[in-house]
């Protein structure tokens, strides 16, 4: 399926860059802004904006607060990963507490999955 995106969340995208939250932005300028391949922030797909796509891995990294560890947040990520999924995407997740204590073991799990990723697309 080819990715597609809704464009009235352009302007929710935009403003969800400007208002990152701690976490994201530690990704972010700490890690993500420089590498390679390049990720986006905040990037529409379909009908979602997730919070770091790599085109090139086909991957989308996110970051979840506790919203997303109520009954209707876990139903809601679950559904919304199938969604991503169909589009030949792999999603993974971590929580802010995860980017807050082991920063160092997000970004290797994340260049793992890159590599991982790029290795089984070529």
């Amino acid at each position: 399926m080819p990715l597609e995106y809704n464009p009235k969340n352009i302007t929710l995208a935009k403003n969800l860059r400007k208002n990152a939250t701690p976490q994201e932005k530690r990704l972010w300028y700490d890690y993500l802004r420089t590498y390679k391949p390049r990720f986006r922030r905040q990037q529409p797909i379909g009908n979602y904006i997730a919070d770091f796509y790599c085109y090139p891995a086909k991957l989308v990294i996110e970051i979840d607060g506790s919203q997303h560890y109520t009954e209707h947040g876990k139903r809601q990520d679950e559904f919304r990963t199938e969604i991503l999924e169909g589009y030949d995407l792999k999603i993974i997740r971590f929580s802010n507490r995860q980017v807050d204590t082991n920063f160092s073991g997000v970004c290797q799990f994340i260049d793992m999955n890159v590599k991982e990723s790029l290795s089984q697309n070529d």
